[in-house]
């Protein structure tokens, strides 16, 4: 399997609605989505009731457009090959392919489903284009074939019974999480010392 069972659901729900239950509240709309539920969308409120102990993440909006952090996707999906954005100084990923219109620039970098201008050298301009490109071409985040060559050594994580698996193709699923970022800072500054 090399695509969580969450996913396409996840690509398919309708974000940014008013929720049912809390419609007359002031942050009712459903942005939030289940990883362990695999339901619909919801909002701030049911996420304290139902969704208390669960694996959860926000989708925000950009130009009419879903996105999700990488910070919260990270941890539960390899992203890489995904071109990400920064938005209001986050950086962020598109969940669906978003139209652009076609023009005369010649772009050396595009999307290998849907033929978006990247900025870099990735391979897929969302999240929704990665999946097509992992499920109907067997394509993995470095542009090969995992039906002619299996990759070892990777991990399959999140299968449910909370094993680990060796030797599995890699799909979509994330490889060892990266160590935390280090603190630039060398120690606590001082003031320089007044001359008498």
């Amino acid at each position: 399997m090399l695509v969580p069972p969450w996913l396409e659901r996840l690509l398919n729900t309708s974000f940014f609605n008013n929720c049912r239950t809390h419609g007359d509240s002031a942050r009712s709309e459903c942005n939030m989505y289940c990883l362990d539920c695999n339901a619909d969308a919801f909002c701030f409120y049911c996420r304290s009731s139902k969704h208390k102990d669960h694996q959860v993440i926000q989708i925000r909006r950009s130009s009419y457009h879903d996105v999700v952090r990488v910070s919260e996707i990270q941890k539960v999906l390899d992203i890489s090959g995904v071109q990400t954005y920064v938005i209001n100084s986050a950086r962020v990923l598109f969940l669906n392919e978003r139209p652009q219109p076609r023009g005369g620039k010649a772009v050396s970098h595009l999307c290998q489903i849907c033929g978006r201008s990247l900025l870099d050298t990735f391979l897929f301009c969302s999240l929704g284009c990665k999946v097509v490109g992992v499920k109907g071409n067997g394509l993995t985040s470095e542009g090969t074939s995992t039906s002619s060559s299996p990759r070892r050594g990777n991990y399959m994580m999140g299968d449910g019974e909370g094993e680990l698996r060796e030797g599995s193709q890699q799909g979509m699923y994330p490889p060892t999480p990266p160590p935390p970022p280090r603190s630039r800072r060398k120690g606590i500054p001082q003031r320089a010392p007044f001359r008498s």
